[in-house]
This record gives C-alpha cells, sequence and structure tokens, in this order.
C-alpha cells in the first residue's frame, strides 16, 4: 500500500528517515528500455488498468495522466464548450509490495473523466479526471471542475476553474458572451481559449511526456474545442475538436483529453473524452 510522507516519496510504510537513492525493480504494463539525460531505464507503460508486480523493493517514477471529460452537447441555440483534459502528476514513490494501477475512463459527452491512481485504497495516490464543458443535453449542463476545467457554453458561458491550477491541469475558457462559440476544455499546461462570436476557442495544450519517456515528443491531456459556426481546435491535436455546427469530435484512448464541444445545428451531442494512461519508471 501507497503513503504519503513528508520527504515527498510514497512509502509502504512510515518511517521518519530518508530513503538512499536505490530504485526498486518491478513488472506490468507494456516494457520498454529507455535513455533519459544519460541515465537507463525499464519503463512500464499502462494503457489499462492492472497489477504493477514488484520484484524489488524500492523507488519508481510515475507519471499519471487520468481521464479526459466529454464535451457538452448543443441545442438549437446553445453551444457546447470542450471537455477539460484529465489532471496529471508526476512524483517518485517507495513501493515494497505489488500494487493495483487503475486507469480512469474518459467522460461521456456532457460527464467528467474519471480518475487514475497508483493503488487503490483510501491513501492511494490519484489525480483528478478532467471537467465537462457546459452547455445542454436534455437539460442545462454546467461546466465541472477537475483536473482540467470544462469550457463554457451558451446561457453559462463561464468556464469552470482546475482543482489545482498549474499543478495538475489549467481552466476551461469562456464562451463569447451572445453568441455561438463555445469555450474550449483547460488543458494540461494552458487555458481554454475563449469563444469568439461564432467561432469555438481551442483547447488548452497538453504535456510532452518526452522529458519522462525519452522516445520523443508525444503530447498528453490536450483540452476540447468548443463548438461553434467554425469548431475550435482540439489542444495539441490530441483534444477533440469543437463541431462545426455538428457534434464534436471525440479524444482517442490513452491521451486523457478532452472531447469537442457540440454546435447548434439541431440537437447535436459532444464528444467523450479519451482514457487515461499511467508510465512507471526505474533505474537499471
Amino acid at each position: 500500500m501507497a503513503r504519503t510522507r513528508d520527504t515527498g516519496y510514497i512509502s509502504a510504510y512510515p518511517v521518519v528517515v530518508a530513503y538512499a537513492e536505490v530504485y526498486g525493480v518491478a513488472t506490468g504494463g507494456t516494457s520498454s528500455s529507455i535513455t533519459v539525460g544519460g541515465q537507463a531505464y525499464t519503463l512500464l507503460t499502462f494503457t489499462a488498468s492492472g497489477t504493477l508486480t514488484v520484484a524489488t523493493a524500492g523507488l519508481f517514477d510515475a507519471l499519471i495522466f487520468s481521464g479526459g471529460a466529454g464535451g457538452a452537447g448543443a441545442l438549437s441555440a446553445a453551444v457546447g464548450g470542450g471537455g477539460g483534459a484529465g489532471g496529471v502528476s508526476q512524483q517518485t514513490i517507495y513501493l515494497s509490495a505489488n500494487t493495483t494501477i487503475t486507469i480512469g475512463a474518459g467522460g461521456a459527452a456532457n460527464t467528467s473523466g474519471t480518475s487514475s491512481s497508483i493503488d487503490n485504497t483510501a491513501r492511494s495516490l490519484s489525480v483528478a479526471g478532467g471537467g465537462t464543458g457546459s452547455g445542454f443535453a436534455a437539460v442545462a449542463v454546467t461546466a465541472n471542475k477537475g483536473g482540467s476545467g470544462g469550457g463554457g457554453g451558451n446561457g453559462i458561458t463561464t468556464g469552470a476553474v482546475s482543482m489545482a491550477p498549474s499543478i495538475s491541469g489549467f481552466a476551461g475558457g469562456n464562451a463569447a458572451s451572445g453568441s455561438n462559440g463555445g469555450g474550449g476544455g483547460g488543458g494540461a499546461t494552458a487555458v481554454g481559449a475563449a469563444g469568439v462570436s461564432t467561432t469555438g476557442g481551442a483547447g488548452g495544450a497538453g504535456y510532452d511526456v518526452n522529458a519522462f519517456t525519452g522516445a520523443g515528443s508525444l503530447f498528453k491531456a490536450g483540452g476540447g474545442g468548443g463548438g461553434g459556426t467554425t469548431g475550435g481546435a482540439g489542444g495539441s491535436s490530441i483534444g477533440g475538436a469543437g463541431g462545426s455546427n455538428a457534434a464534436g469530435s471525440a479524444a482517442a484512448a490513452n491521451t486523457a483529453s478532452g472531447g469537442g464541444g457540440a454546435a447548434p445545428n439541431a440537437t447535436n451531442a459532444g464528444g467523450a473524452g479519451g482514457s487515461g494512461i499511467v508510465f512507471i519508471r526505474f533505474k537499471v
């Protein structure tokens, strides 16, 4: 079981002294060999929930992304905001026993994403899923805060804040007042853009995992674009695009990104958010 400690590590048992920098060994997910800053690591990538099997107790570096939110739906007179990206957290943890890796699901339209975590107990290391944008389903839907906040839509124009701004993600953008341009959902590294007139705002930018994986540029956790006559782009080209007088686009699985908001053209649905992903690495 993982527990937080004053040293900033996650410990399998409470102690009062800091651990030496000795990395453990584990298996699980998909294994690959990487080099970051001249240091060799084994990287374990979890795209679905599973078990991290600890062969040797020690430190592990963890990069956790939660599920992105779905974009908001739209009716004939209202536009939907983009879904917020899933939250992100990077920690060094200490593990001495096997532990559960949980991958957060992406939210359907008008639904927030769910958390990803290491261990699934009350003392787990967890990060919040993205917050959905505001718009309409059968009734009005308010933008929700989350790992990153959802974008605003017409009728409820204000985008939602992140639960932990600049730590796990950023706020969603506001809708254009009195016109059909929805706000973009917040991303891991930037706020969602506001809608301008009938153009939806772009989703906030995502997070490049290259510094952790050393495997080349790869973005996660982009915000969904707001719907409009012209829909907003998805953040970092991985968030779902806002609908252009159409339904919002979905974010791909394991991108931790928000879905696009819908635009009014009869009744349209927001795009679904992308599921999360967890990276674990240890020195070799």
